[in-house]
């Protein structure tokens, strides 16, 4: 799949509110190395999203750092230069040992938060999510976190400790989904209820096993979400889709629209999609 295609189908029927911000994006660009054997989709850069951005309506965006780059930050830092401190802020991976200047160097460039990846490969795990949270708490950061969401209980205790605003990545990424009477996603739901965790409205295509168009499975899952704390959500395209060759290209525009089931409420939507964001990016 080629991902420098021009974004020319039908816009979404959903008028974003100003300030729109999507939190989740990766670039890939070949003049800058990968971790050995760490899958990577073909390039792709600022002009191929600021096409999405113009698409759906979207002003303001989260440059996360893909599994490819390890802890090397250059090219997420990079690019959210070049989109500019008015539309952009950056999520980045600093091992444990990161010096204080080096998470100031990356403040001033735009950085707003450290991923924890606990799926794929990810360079950092949750066995050092504490450490690293004492790390980032100075400088302002939150934590992403994306793990299996049928493993939350284990980790609920240690997600309740952790000094920094949380984001739960992909819904919570239930491999594979849960009814809503879970004791994981009830799980999630209590940590909601602390004030300390967001969750991240991205990625149903991953783990949804009912599939296009409406992901029911995942969906029950993000309406039960928003119903329960709207002002605890916030919205991702995803793109460029990294494991597309795996679950198929999905229709950004088509994506977007769920959120007009998802968030019937015009209000909600304005949470999700600029307030939230907002709060936690600094924008």
């Amino acid at each position: 799949m080629e991902y420098t295609r021009v974004f020319t189908g039908p816009k979404p029927k959903l008028q974003m509110p100003r300030g729109a911000c999507d939190t989740h994006i990766h670039f890939y660009d070949d003049r800058y190395a990968t971790v050995p054997n760490t899958p990577t989709p073909p390039p792709v850069g600022v002009p191929e999203y600021r096409q999405v951005m113009d698409w759906l309506g979207l002003e303001r965006v989260i440059v996360v750092q893909a599994n490819a780059y390890g802890d090397d930050n250059r090219l997420v830092m990079d690019t959210t230069a070049e989109l500019g401190p008015d539309k952009a802020r950056a999520v980045v991976v600093v091992k444990p040992g990161v010096a204080d200047a080096e998470l100031e160097r990356l403040t001033k460039g735009g950085a707003r938060g450290l991923r924890i990846m606990n799926l794929l490969g990810g360079t950092l795990g949750l066995n050092v999510a504490e450490d690293m949270a004492a790390r980032i708490k100075p400088f302002g950061w939150s934590m992403l976190l994306q793990l299996n969401g049928r493993e939350l209980p284990e980790h609920e205790a240690m997600i309740r400790r952790l000094p920094v605003k949380i984001i739960i990545d992909h819904i919570g990424k239930f491999i594979e989904p849960v009814p809503v009477d879970h004791p994981s996603f009830q799980c999630l739901l209590r940590l909601i209820d602390t004030g300390n965790v967001w969750v991240k409205l991205a990625g149903c295509y991953e783990t949804s096993l009912s599939g296009k168009p409406n992901y029911e499975d995942v969906g029950v899952l993000a309406k039960a979400l928003i119903k329960h704390a709207p002002q605890r959500m916030i919205w991702a395209s995803n793109f460029p889709h990294a494991q597309a060759a795996k679950f198929g290209y999905p229709d950004e525009a088509a994506l977007l629209d769920l959120m007009l089931d998802w968030a019937p409420n015009e209000a909600d939507r304005k949470k999700i999609f600029v307030d939230n964001p907002a709060e936690l990016y600094g924008f």
